[in-house]
């Protein structure tokens, strides 16, 4: 009986060191993928959220100032005198 005991317990301790360098395994490829991941992700060109915030103001004060232009454009075309030019808003 005492064989028996001392095969099984080997058994355990050799289940138990497998699953240990299996989890390591598992740990060690998730931190080489997320390494790869932020060198793919760090070589893109992304813009940050301040940045569009910034470029997607401009764009509207380009083409409210565009809009006002064709509007004093189209006055003048039409021989009409010129509406005066709103001011521009600074953010």
């Amino acid at each position: 009986m005492q064989s028996q005991n001392r095969f099984f317990d080997d058994l355990v301790k050799m289940v138990n060191g497998a699953a240990g360098t299996m989890a390591g395994m598992g740990r060690e490829a998730e931190g080489q993928m997320r390494e790869k991941v932020r060198e793919w992700v760090g070589g893109m060109d992304f813009v940050s959220r301040e940045e569009f915030e910034a470029v997607k103001a401009m764009a509207v004060a380009a083409r409210e100032e565009n809009d006002a232009l064709k509007a004093r454009l189209d006055a003048m075309q039409a021989g009409k005198p010129a509406a005066k030019k709103p001011a521009a808003k600074k953010k």
